[in-house]
């Protein structure tokens, strides 16, 4: 009954319109009015009584003479388009973040983007790269000494070291930022005396500070001067290895959980990312518990899905009770671990598993849209 009643309003609409020249003719209430300043005149300026002290106003938009004198009016004129609104925004594009003594560099490129670049500017300096690994972001240079270098980086590294002929090797990761379409790019180095052949391992954040933050400096200056990178990395273009930094598995009680070898702050960002990728509804949710409230019976919600007049009209909106009796609701948790990682579970409450399919389903399209 609801859209016959659409068709019906529709059809009477329609009826009423059609053929009326008082709405759509030339005299009619919507007809054309984009040259009706064409026909506009400039009348006598407003005469003020005597004695009035007034201050004179000129007029805001002065109609040109040879428009009101014209004899040429056109029948249809077309108002040119304006032009496009040119952004610069490369001098935002790089940006150095600091917490502590870590330091790292935010680029609004995607790591593929990032990739190239980054490992081209220490080449260029004189580093040899010895070990490098584009699908995990990943790569590291052998150990030189100062005077291996480019002039201009002998200098800087000479002077930051513990001793100005010890070794030094750097350890660069790029990795997906917390915003979207983000890359956030990390330097560690290690040095050893001048005659040791000892293998010293990467420390796990801060190296040398000072050295770190002066190649940060380096980095920044070089890609904030470079106006254009046209080369990208397939092999950064990958996702990132999935055995190392996702993987499934099972918690203490074997329920299926989704490992992330990250800290929580970026493993929020990107479960939330992989969620939309994967169209799955995201209803509500709590950060300080680390829920996000999906409904799997329903596509990710966007701007603009709600029907416009035809579609209200026609009765296409499914109603409130309609969308809660199909309604899938579940709880996808992030809990941080013991070692500093992330595990990802699906519940259907605070104190109910979600049944075994439904976590396995959820499990693997974030797994598939996480990077």
């Amino acid at each position: 009954m609801k859209r016959l009643a659409g068709l019906s309003a529709l059809a009477v609409i329609i009826s009423s319109t059609s053929g009326c020249s008082w709405l759509w003719g030339p005299e009619g209430y919507f007809r054309d009015r984009g040259t009706d300043y064409l026909d506009a005149r400039q009348t006598a300026a407003m005469q003020i009584p005597p004695g009035t002290d007034v201050k004179r106003i000129d007029p805001l938009l002065p109609i040109p003479s040879n428009v009101a004198d014209s004899t040429e009016t056109p029948e249809k004129f077309e108002v040119p388009r304006p032009q496009a609104i040119q952004v610069d925004d490369a001098p935002n594009d790089f940006s150095l973040q600091k917490s502590g003594d870590s330091r790292w560099l935010v680029a609004h490129r995607t790591p593929a983007e990032v990739w190239p670049v980054a490992r081209e500017y220490f080449v260029n300096s004189g580093y040899r790269v010895v070990d490098e690994r584009p699908q995990t972001g990943e790569f590291s240079t052998e150990w030189q000494a100062a005077k291996d270098l480019a002039p201009s980086m002998a200098r800087r590294v000479g002077s930051l070291l513990s001793k100005e002929d010890n070794q030094a090797r750097v350890h660069v990761r790029i990795e997906p930022g917390v915003v979207r379409g983000t890359s956030e790019v990390f330097i560690v180095t290690v040095e050893r005396p001048a005659d040791s052949t000892n293998d010293v391992a990467f420390p796990a954040r801060v190296g040398n500070a000072g050295l770190e933050a002066s190649l940060l400096d380096g980095m920044l200056a070089d890609l904030s001067s470079s106006s254009e990178h046209g080369s990208v990395s397939l092999l950064a273009a990958r996702d990132y290895d999935a055995p190392n930094r996702v993987t499934l598995a099972r918690d203490g009680n074997g329920n299926q959980v989704l490992h992330l070898s990250t800290d929580f702050d970026r493993a929020w960002s990107s479960v939330g990312r992989a969620l939309e990728t994967a169209n799955l509804r995201i209803d509500d949710i709590n950060r300080s518990a680390g829920i996000y409230y999906v409904n799997l019976a329903e596509g990710a919600s966007k701007d603009g899905d709600k029907p416009g007049f035809f579609g209200r009209l026609f009765g296409s909106e499914p109603s409130k009770e309609e969308l809660e009796a199909r309604a899938e609701r579940y709880q996808v948790r992030l809990t941080s671990s013991a070692s500093g990682d992330v595990e990802v579970s699906v519940e259907k409450d605070a104190n109910t598993v979600a049944p075994e399919d439904v976590v396995r389903r959820v499990l693997s399209l974030i797994q598939e849209n996480l990077g």
